[in-house]
């Protein structure tokens, strides 16, 4: 009878110590999605990894590539191509702390710390990479006018030069700068605002004659505006988008840039256009070449 009582006895200890040894698993991560990986001692990916959590800076007003949606969360390619770095660096999506980034205070936020990294229609340019570093560019879009459905005389940029329309874009941004050099008085015919729900809603009623911007954050504006707008003619630069992140830590941008490489390749880049920004019929084209300066 005493053995078989010590062996009832070793035999719940082990069971014991299974469901611990599992609870204890749960803990680590792996319940939620987590996974320990190794990374150099002392990194941003090791730091990363251990803490099982980033702070993203992304767009919320970016049809197609960052808009806040009915859950509370941003939406769009941009926040598709962030969830596979947070990925490889084994953090699950819901570890990941969104962080609004519009325009003018993306260089901000990367430098101050307040985010790890960010994803946010970024065209990659050499006075941004005097402040931070790019990893990519993942995408190439091109800068276009948005008009309303019925409006013929706008067909380009060269429309502004005659003075007589206001055009709207967003303080910081590339396209804001580029627009600049088409319109005869900058003052009173370029209208600035710090997101472009706003330029949207001033072309909607009547306070502008048109918005520019990068053409797919356009389409997506024109895929939900009921059939309101419209795009003006052709594309007229280019604009690589580029992951941001601290402009020293050149051991995160190769590791973000081999991620991006492997995207390409196993087909998850092209899915994380065709759940979001490709819904509204712009040109993926191929992989753009990463630029690893």
């Amino acid at each position: 009878m005493r053995m078989k009582r010590v062996a009832a006895l070793a035999a719940a200890a082990t069971l014991a110590f299974g469901l611990t040894a599992c609870g204890g698993n749960d803990e680590a991560g792996e319940g939620t999605g987590g996974e320990s990986k190794s990374f150099p001692a002392g990194s941003t990916m090791e730091r990363l990894n251990k803490a099982q959590a980033i702070k993203i800076g992304t767009k919320f007003d970016q049809p197609g590539f960052g808009l806040k949606g009915l859950s509370g969360e941003p939406e769009g390619f941009d926040v598709e191509v962030a969830k596979i770095i947070a990925k490889e660096l084994g953090i699950p999506e819901d570890k990941i702390e969104w962080v609004e980034a519009p325009s003018k205070v993306r260089e901000d936020v990367i430098v101050n710390g307040t985010v790890d990294l960010v994803a946010a229609t970024y065209t990659i340019n050499d006075t941004r990479k005097e402040r931070i570093a790019f990893a990519g560019p993942y995408y190439e879009a091109g800068q276009n006018i948005m008009v309303k459905k019925d409006d013929t005389s706008i067909t380009g940029p060269d429309s502004f030069k005659d003075g007589t329309k206001k055009v709207c874009s967003v303080t910081g941004s590339t396209p804001a700068e580029e627009i600049k050099k088409y319109v005869q008085d900058v003052g009173s015919q370029l209208v600035l605002f710090d997101t472009y729900d706003k330029c949207r809603d001033a072309l909607n009623g009547g306070q502008v004659d048109a918005v520019t911007t990068d053409n797919v954050i356009l389409l997506g504006y024109i895929a939900n505006g009921n059939d309101a707008f419209k795009l003006a003619g052709e594309n007229f630069t280019k604009e690589p988008y580029g992951l941001g992140v601290k402009k020293e830590d050149t051991d995160f941008r190769s590791f973000v840039n081999d991620t991006l490489e492997k995207a390409y390749s196993d087909g998850s880049w092209k899915k994380a256009w065709d759940d979001t920004a490709g819904k509204f019929g712009a040109e993926l084209g191929d992989p753009p070449a990463v630029n690893r300066y």
